[in-house]
């Protein structure tokens, strides 16, 4: 870990690394433009969402952009806190809507909770993102993520695996606007997919020490809500 070199041999290694970075920029432009390419899926439920601004559907989460991006949030009907781990996504969401509105694009988070729990802890996170309540609905299950008393008669599973690991999983989905009207599902993703949304993880993996999660339990047993560490 320690490896310590010369300055002229410190900037030889890093002028190495670069070009692999920028051939991994480039592979990544190239995966999104592949991914905007993909066809997409005519969404025919209008779906029903509480939120702090009344009733509404699937559409009026939209607000009128041409673009809508849902995350995924697990937050149970029976849960008195939201996961740990999406919390920690949520921990990057706050600001972005505005810029997002620039670009003609919506962003919310859904859960399964009713709203009143969505809203008090998202008060007690100190968080301002738009969130609302799918109410326990249908939403979450077709977009895959919730699996209730983990069966799933889709036989998808989660992250398109054919296997379900818990009734509630963290997912981000696309939505886009049809000229007819109409609303498009364009893209999902899970899991590691989640990663790049995280900054405090993408700013760790830039560190000598990385995210240091080698030898747990579990891959984020480190990891706490963000008003739970000590100190």
């Amino acid at each position: 870990m320690e490896n310590l070199v010369s300055r002229e041999e410190w900037i030889e290694a890093r002028k190495s690394l670069l070009a692999r970075e920028k051939a991994f920029t480039r592979d990544r432009d190239a995966l999104s433009r592949a991914r905007r390419e993909m066809p997409m899926v005519r969404v025919d439920d209008a779906y029903a969402f509480d939120t702090e601004t009344g009733e509404t559907s699937l559409a009026g989460l939209f607000g009128g952009r041409r673009q809508l991006v849902v995350y995924h949030f697990m937050f149970g009907p029976d849960w008195e806190e939201g996961c740990p781990s999406c919390s920690f996504w949520a921990d990057n969401f706050d600001g972005i809507d505005v810029h997002l509105s620039a670009r003609d694009t919506a962003f919310c988070a859904v859960s399964n909770a009713p709203l009143e729990k969505l809203i008090e802890y998202r008060q007690r996170m100190g968080w301002s993102f738009r969130w609302v309540s799918s109410r326990d609905g249908s939403f979450s299950r077709d977009f895959a993520v919730t699996f209730p008393g983990k069966s799933d008669p889709t036989g998808r599973g989660y992250n398109y695996s054919g296997k379900v690991f818990g009734e509630e999983m963290p997912g981000l989905s696309a939505f886009l606007r049809l000229k007819d009207g109409g609303i498009g599902h364009a893209y999902s993703t899970y899991a590691r997919g989640l990663d790049i949304i995280n900054g405090a993880y993408n700013i760790l993996d830039l560190t000598p020490l990385g995210r240091q999660e080698e030898g747990q339990e579990y891959t984020m047993a480190w990891l706490r809500r963000r008003d739970r560490y000590d100190g």
